[in-house]
């Protein structure tokens, strides 16, 4: 791995959330239809290993590896047929080791090990129709190319791949994007490409309106070779989505292109979203897979910003909203999922109390193990947290996107199958996908209820742990959310915009208890922890019982159980209990459902 992937791996740990923190042709109905539903591979075909021999470090490597992963885009579109392996990341190794044991779906499955770029084009030629060259002198060229290597089966080349492999491999040159794009239409040669894109591609209905892929262009990334987020461009081919890389701000000038007209990212960006609005005919939702680039558009060393990188996600989220768009934030380094995606997927179940409990006087403490949200965190790091010897000591709701069923079903699957009888699964940020729900349109409310209730039944979930929004959820809001999610909403409120926002008073509506997720502990420190435990259990009225629901980010069983058990060595007099989530939204309904009549 290299140094700029470490450091954006622990720039992504501590930045991401610290608030304190995706057919209109048959054919994509089809291809959207074949992941997380069967393996069309079957365990009699060859599976196809590619073992990444060299670190990424320079240009060269960036090169070869956007050719090799539009190949498998490709080549995995139908059936999960071509793995990539990397002995130094180890995340791609560890799942295949996982998969193929213990009667999963990868066991027995004949592999061989190939090791060049020609083998890998020997499997995916008979569905090449060409080849597609961006133009390193616009790096945005990049994310257009990938947007055309998906539509029309064409692998991606840099000039100089260009010059080494199309004769070699007899290909043709699907579009050549060298000198497209020079600025004369918007001022930004990055948005004339982008928008380019959006009439060709998005506007004649090429792309698939259920994804958009929010990936890092090739202008701060290439000459080091950082592969972040271009091992994932498998995912963007092979669902034939647009893809793209633009600020969410409009008052000031992103870090690749100051000399752009102010707000023309910005311009571009609703103009792309309303594009994918009108081709996704308030039919579906549309997934966002991908993070904005810190070091263009936030606050970061060499780039000086009034907006930091929290609010740039919030923001982000605030503007794709309105248009049914969701978010699958960090996707960075998220190796196979086109291949992933084909595993057989199966009705999940998870454990629920089957005792009903009775009320005392006390408090009631609940703990969510936060912010898996994304493709990033459930592939890379549940795995570490969900390995802790102490895990199933204490009752933890664990937070899951449901719509990541459809990236990666086999991992989730795996969570569920070793989850003992105290893990529970809730949706994350924010349902089936990051949304401000309140910033979705009131028409598309019924559409919203479908698009979670249909991946909250996959994944048997009934309780929203952790909604993001800029105010308190409406009525109209909170009707919705009774559909998918009867058994609890909780939510963190951040305004950013001027305006009255706050958390929702504790209470019971329609049957679903709606309360605050509380995001002021830190189990990295057991003595503050128990500290804000203290006192957040010692406001409570003595003569009733007191709710406290705590978010805990990446962080450890064991961690979290060091902090209860620290509170409850240093306060022996509170009376407490640290309930599962379903039993702690239980008796919070007994309590204020009581209240409330």
């Amino acid at each position: 791995m290299t140094t700029d992937t470490q450091n954006g791996e622990n720039m992504q740990r501590s930045i991401i959330r610290s608030l304190g923190f995706t057919i209109i042709m048959l054919v994509f109905s089809i291809s959207f239809a074949s992941c997380a539903n069967v393996d069309k591979g079957g365990s009699k075909t060859m599976m196809y290993v590619y073992n990444m021999t060299k670190q990424s470090s320079n240009a060269e490597d960036y090169d070869e590896y956007a050719a090799l992963v539009s190949m498998q885009g490709i080549i995995n579109r139908d059936k999960p047929i071509f793995y990539i392996n990397n002995d130094v990341y180890g995340r791609p190794g560890y799942w295949l080791n996982i998969m193929s044991k213990d009667g999963r779906w990868l066991e027995g499955r004949k592999r061989q090990t190939i090791t060049d770029l020609d083998a890998v084009y020997n499997l995916a030629a008979k569905k090449l129709k060409g080849a597609v060259i961006w133009d390193p002198a616009v790096p945005a060229t990049i994310n257009v190319a990938t947007t055309i290597a998906g539509v029309e089966d064409a692998v991606i080349f840099s000039p100089s791949m260009a010059d080494k492999y199309l004769k070699k491999w007899n290909l043709k040159v699907i579009k050549d994007l060298r000198g497209m794009f020079t600025g004369k239409e918007t001022g930004s040669a990055k948005n004339d490409a982008y928008r380019w894109a959006i009439r060709e591609y998005i506007d004649t209905g090429k792309c698939s309106p259920h994804f958009l892929c929010l990936y890092t262009d090739a202008f701060y990334d290439r000459k080091p070779g950082n592969m972040t987020y271009l091992i994932v461009r498998d995912w963007a081919v092979k669902n034939r989505a647009f893809t793209y890389d633009l600020s969410p701000w409009g008052d000031e000038v992103p870090g690749d292109d100051p000399n752009q007209p102010m707000g023309t990212d910005l311009a571009t960006y609703k103009m792309l979203l309303a594009a994918t609005l009108k081709q996704s005919a308030g039919k579906h939702m549309t997934e966002v897979a991908g993070f904005f680039n810190f070091q263009k558009y936030s606050n970061m060393p060499g780039h000086p910003s009034k907006h930091d990188p929290v609010p740039t996600e919030w923001e982000t989220v605030y503007l794709i909203s309105p248009y049914n768009c969701y978010q699958n934030t960090a996707t960075e380094l998220c190796y196979n999922q086109s291949f992933h995606c084909h595993a057989p997927m199966k009705q999940l179940k998870q454990s629920r109390p089957t005792v009903k409990r009775k009320l005392e006087n006390k408090s009631y403490i609940a703990i969510l193990m936060a912010d898996y949200d994304s493709a990033y965190p459930l592939y890379n790091f549940y795995p570490k947290y969900w390995d802790d010897k102490t895990r199933g000591d204490l009752p933890l709701a664990w937070g899951i996107n449901p719509n990541l069923i459809e990236t990666y079903p086999d991992l989730i699957s795996y969570f569920y199958e070793t989850a003992s009888p105290k893990d529970n699964f809730v949706a994350d940020a924010s349902a089936a996908g990051y949304f401000n729900p309140n910033r979705i349109q009131k028409k598309y409310l019924p559409l919203f209820v479908e698009h979670n209730l249909k991946f909250y039944k996959k994944t048997d979930m009934t309780i929203s742990g952790m909604v993001l929004d800029w105010d308190q959820p409406t009525d109209d809001v909170k009707d919705a959310f009774t559909k998918f999610s009867p058994d609890g909403f909780a939510t963190i409120v951040m305004d950013l915009h001027g305006g009255s926002g706050k958390h929702p008073d504790p209470h019971v509506w329609k049957g679903m208890p709606v309360t605050q997720l509380l995001n002021n502990i830190d189990p990295n420190s057991p003595q503050n922890t128990a500290d804000v435990i203290n006192q957040m259990v010692k406001s409570r009225p003595k003569d009733q019982p007191g709710f406290f629901y705590f978010r805990s980010v990446w962080v450890s069983p064991t961690q979290v159980k060091e902090c209860i058990d620290l509170f409850a060595k240093q306060h022996p007099e509170e009376q407490f209990e640290v309930a599962d989530l379903y039993t702690f939204f239980d008796l919070f309904k007994q309590h204020y459902g009581k209240m409330s009549k």
